[in-house]
């Protein structure tokens, strides 16, 4: 008599087919083998004077990073390609988080494209302030634009930005504008007092509004409403449409207490539906009407001329604080006075003021 099989569990699964690797163990290996490479500044500078989009996104990692190899590096490129920058326009576009900011991006670019344009998106992305991580999402939000042979989406991290802008925004600027591309929109993190950098930056500043957001006083009380060149009434479709139309008069009030802009451009305010993709025409009608009169004006090129010594101005300060804060020395007496100022045994201004003091002699010894 033959035994029993035992039975088999209702949970148990029947041996099937070994599925292939997800992955090639080759091409994983490829592109390692690729990143290790070490490649020169003129072979960048080459890459990127033909357009090449891989050679422009690896000259800007070399900008982003705080390694002094690559740093020197990276002044290389810019200094290379200064001579081709300087022939695009500057869009920066802010908004509180939630108003449509990436949605409005890709429809704008879009829209940019369809009209022959080159576009590149600097996205700045939120880092966060314990883990030091940013998403970096913006290529996923915007899956269509990504697309787009005649766009370049790059997205990166705020780091410890107060702007709300990547701190080498600025350069990597130049370095999309000696590529080829003629437009440049620069997105950053959200509104607050201290992310207005990107003004400093841009030709045209672009709000992104929602309806009911506000009435005058506080618009008034956001400084990031007097720097506005314009502002997009977002999200203006369906039952919001009513309330975006009273929220356009609404800004256009808070808009008309403001000092006259030195540009001689008084802000507008458009409504606009960027998942319709309705209103966009409009938007870019109105930055051509800015573009047209500060040019004719100079204002543009004095402008730019006033961005360049504040970007000057901000690359010391930036400097001399790595340079601090590098030395061995003083943060040998930092760490000392930080236990003194703890214990109250010295006060926080007594301290600070001795350090300085302390890096002021020994930068004179030099």
């Amino acid at each position: 008599m033959t035994a029993k099989k035992k039975d088999k569990s209702a949970l148990s699964e029947n041996e099937g087919i070994t599925q292939p690797d997800s992955f090639s163990s080759q091409s994983i290996a490829a592109i390692q083998n690729l990143r290790r490479q070490k490649v020169s500044p003129e072979i960048l500078i080459e890459g990127i004077l033909k357009g090449d989009k891989v050679s422009l996104s690896r000259a800007i990692t070399l900008i982003e990073s705080t390694n002094p190899d690559h740093q020197n590096k990276a002044n290389t490129i810019i200094n290379a390609c200064l001579p081709y920058a300087n022939k695009s326009v500057r869009i920066g576009i802010t908004g509180v988080p939630g108003v449509g900011k990436s949605t409005f991006i890709e429809a704008f670019g879009l829209y940019l494209t369809g009209l022959g344009k080159k576009v590149a998106v600097l996205a700045i992305d939120p880092s966060s302030s314990i883990s030091r991580g940013s998403i970096l999402g913006d290529k996923t939000r915007m899956e269509d634009l990504v697309k787009d042979t005649n766009a370049y989406i790059r997205p990166s991290a705020s780091g410890e930005s107060l702007g709300g802008v990547s701190r080498k925004t600025r350069e990597s600027i130049i370095l999309c504008e000696a590529c080829g591309f003629d437009t440049i929109l620069i997105e950053t993190v959200g509104v607050g007092q201290s992310e207005t950098a990107v003004h400093s930056m841009v030709d045209f500043f672009l709000l992104l509004n929602l309806a009911g957001a506000g009435d005058e006083l506080q618009g008034i009380k956001r400084g990031i409403m007097e720097m506005a060149d314009a502002v997009v009434i977002n999200k203006a479709d369906g039952d919001n449409l009513a309330k975006a139309r009273n929220a356009k008069l609404d800004v256009n009030r808070a808009l008309h207490l403001f000092p006259v802009k030195p540009s001689g451009w008084q802000p507008k305010v458009v409504l606009a539906s960027a998942f319709y993709k309705t209103g966009i025409e409009n938007v870019w009608e109105m930055i051509t009407d800015y573009l047209q009169l500060t040019t004719e004006n100079s204002y543009m090129e004095t402008h730019r001329r006033e961005q360049n010594q504040y970007w000057m101005m901000e690359t010391i300060n930036e400097q001399l604080l790595q340079k601090f804060y590098n030395n061995s020395d003083v943060i040998a007496l930092l760490n000392e006075n930080k236990k003194a100022v703890q214990k109250n045994e010295k006060s926080p201004f007594a301290a600070a003021f001795e350090i300085l003091a302390f890096y002021e002699n020994k930068n004179k010894e030099i």
